[in-house]
Parts: C-alpha cells; structure tokens; sequence
C-alpha cells in the first residue's frame, strides 16, 4: 500500500481501533468514521451516577494473547491485574459453589454418574484444540451424548433457552466449545480460576488506542455514521457521510454484518443476501449499583423457573470499587416481543431476583439501575457457519469487511478482536 492512499476504518469498536492502530503502525493515516459519540463499541464506558464503567461487562483471561500484547505495546501492562474469582450456580433455590471438582462433586440436585459425565466433557473440551471436526455438528446434541440428559436438563438447558430461544437447535458444537475452553482454560490449577482487569477498565486499553492512533496521523470522526459505501467500476471511490461525499482509496468496515447491505447496496446480490441472512441475539443488559454485595462470586449461572437469564456477572467481585456493580444480561432474538419491552421491566425484574437470591437486600440497597440495549450483541453461529459468510475481502477493489462473526468459533472478546483487526489490516496494505 502506498502512504499517500486514503484509508477509511467504518466502526470505532475494539475490531476497528485495531485495525486504525495496525494501519498507523505501519505508517499510514486512516480515518475513522464512529456512528457513536465515543470509540469503544460495545467496549464503550458510560457515567453511571458518577462511576465511569463499561455498558457491557467485559473480562479478560490468562490466554488472551493479543490485548495482553497491545497493552504491552502501549505501555500499558502495569494497569493490568489478575484476581482469583469464584463462580456460583443459583439451583433450587441457593447459591451453590460451581467451577472446579469438588463443587461439581458436592452440587446439590445431581446424581453421581451426571456428574462424571459433565466433568469428563468438560475437561476434554478444556484439553481438544482441534474445532474442525465439531464445525457441522449441532451443539445441544453433542452435549446431550456426552453428559446425558440428566446433566443438560439441571446444567444447560436454560443457558441455551434463555439466551438463544428458537436458534438453540441449530447452533455450531465448535462455537460452543470454544466458550467451554476459554473460562476451562483461564485457570492456574484444577481448583482455582484467574481472570483479569484493567486499572479504569475497558476505557484504559479505549483511550490509549485512540490517543496512539490520533498521534500518529490517525482522525477520528465521531457521531458521524457512515450511509454509503460509494463504489464505481468495480473500485472504491469513497464513503458518504455527514451529508458529504469522502474520498478514499480503500475502505476496512468493521460495522456489524445486518449493516452491511444497507451502506453497500452496489455489492453483488449473492454477497448482500449473504450479509443479510446472518442472525443475531440482541441484549438488554441490567447494570445495578448496590450498597453490598449480592454473592461472592464473579460469575453465577442461574436455573430457576421465575428467572428469564441465563446468570449474571458480579462485577466488583472481579474489579474492586467503591459500590458493587451487578450485570444482569436479557438475551434474546431482536424480533421477539420481549425486546420491545420498556426499560422499566426488566429493571423491575433484576431487583426482584437479586433479593430472591439474596434476601437481605433491602430495597434502600439499590443505589441505581440503568438497561443498555444492544440489537446486534451476538452472531448466532449455526454448524458450518464459516461456509455462509462473504469473504473478507469483497469483490471490490480496495474493500474489506468483518465483524465478530469472522473469527468463529471463538466467541466475540475483545482479545481476539484485537487479533483479527490487525491481521485484516495487513492483509489491507499489502494490497
């Protein structure tokens, strides 16, 4: 790629702060278009009451290579921080230890061999690095042969209903085992499990890519959503956007796939359905500050007939501060009923099961309660998943295009964000 070309970056989430972050490394000076007025995406901190804290809880695990490389980059390593957490399991009606052997031996509601069956599957998906023979095979059957339906009905079940609802059928083995590694793998021994921090969360690694990149010739344009993708003659020509016309040479969007057809109509019509026919489960994520704690744990999945979660995140177990911060997460297709449900509701329902999970709550213990919504949170990955997806590099001259969707069967991180912009970066300049 020559330097004096013009680059747009379309999306300011931890994939397009990547890619913009490769480019000025390699000493090019993209431009980056943002519809949001911050970078950071879904990584994005908000003022909570005073408390600058990301919309979407995010954590970080001993194997994620790449942010751990990027902090170093940035000068950055020392802000971060690793906590020995515990995880809980809310069944039949309190709070069991989860997370390790002995709590799989001593769960309540279990009989011996169920317990067996979900140890051995999960220690062998912690040990296999192979995914591709898992790529075709559809997830909750998989599950179901090697830990019987005793196990999926009291274990996964409800993970799957309540965050994938009428795609929990046909979802990738692959997919899912990659997210059984991640956590099985972010332990320093069979009994202890280790994740990480950063001092100022998210917003820290946020700010110093930006400063990193705007230093370096890089431009931000903030609040200012990109409506088209102008192509001409099987070239780019630029971007449309603030009601101008942009030139540029090339263009790396980072934006969700849904997005795709509408600011690039003039793509092929095979590629467009392509784009369109990906599927995602939207979130409503309950953020609540509270004068104590609600568990010990960091993580606590839930299986409980009155609660429409899968768990929620207990994030001031991970990350001290000065109250305790609570996720509670409501996944769901984005066309199901429940989305368009007001803010009030599921506020409404994240006191009433922290109190049932914790009665000492009070309800002067709730210091504040505020829902983030999000349509596109999630791909949904059916078997094979990879085979749908247009190719990174469109037919296009000088276009590129991924989201988190690209890097199946790894489930969407920051980390591997990080490693999949950087790598599309320099498959962009060597063009």
């Amino acid at each position: 790629m020559k330097d004096n070309q013009r680059i747009a970056v379309l999306g300011a989430g931890p994939m397009g702060l990547a890619v913009a972050y490769q480019l000025v490394r390699d000493g090019h000076r993209p431009v980056i278009f943002e519809a949001d007025d911050r970078v950071g995406g879904m990584t994005a901190h908000f003022d909570f009451g005073g408390l600058s804290i990301e919309r979407y809880y995010h954590f970080h695990c001993i194997s994620d290579h790449a942010f751990l490389k990027v902090l170093e980059e940035l000068g950055l390593s020392e802000r971060m921080n690793w906590v020995e957490t515990k995880m809980g399991y809310w069944y039949q009606n309190k709070v069991q230890p989860w997370g390790n052997p002995i709590a799989l031996l001593k769960f309540s509601g279990l009989s011996l061999i169920a317990k067996f069956r979900y140890g051995l599957h999960a220690f062998l998906s912690t040990k296999r690095n192979d995914w591709k023979p898992l790529d075709h095979v559809e997830a909750t059957g998989w599950i179901k042969r090697w830990v019987g339906t005793e196990a999926y009905e009291v274990l996964w079940r409800r993970l799957f209903d309540y965050k994938f609802y009428n795609y929990t059928s046909n979802l990738s083995a692959a997919w899912i085992w990659s997210r059984i590694r991640r956590i099985g793998r972010s332990r320093y021994s069979l009994f202890k499990e280790k994740l990480g921090y950063l001092d100022g969360g998210s917003e820290t690694l946020l700010h110093g890519l930006r400063d990193y990149i705007q230093q370096h010739g890089g431009e931000f344009r903030l609040a200012t959503p990109v409506s088209k993708v102008v192509m001409e003659d099987g070239k780019i020509r630029g971007v449309e956007a603030g009601g101008e016309q942009h030139t540029f040479d090339k263009v790396i969007s980072t934006i969700p796939m849904p997005y795709v057809p509408r600011l690039m109509p003039d793509l092929p019509e095979a590629i467009l359905k392509a784009f369109g026919s990906v599927n995602n489960i939207a979130v409503v994520c309950v953020i609540a500050k509270l004068r104590k704690a609600v568990t010990e744990n960091f993580w606590l999945n839930t299986n409980d007939p009155d609660m429409d979660i899968p768990g929620l995140v207990e994030y001031s177990n991970l990350r001290p501060l000065d109250e305790h911060i609570v996720y509670v997460p409501f996944y769901m297709p984005g066309e199901h009923p429940k989305f368009q449900e007001p803010d009030q509701a599921f506020l409404d329902k994240v006191k009433r099961y922290l109190q049932k999970i914790n009665p000492q709550l009070a309800d002067s213990d709730f210091l504040e309660l505020r829902a983030s919504r999000y349509r596109y949170a999630q791909p949904i990955c059916d078997p094979g998943y990879l085979e749908h997806l247009p190719p990174v590099e469109l037919p296009v001259e000088g276009l590129w295009a991924a989201d988190t969707s690209y890097y199946y069967p790894e489930d969407r991180g920051i980390s591997e964000s990080i490693d999949f912009g950087r790598k599309m970066a320099i498959q962009a300049a060597a063009k």
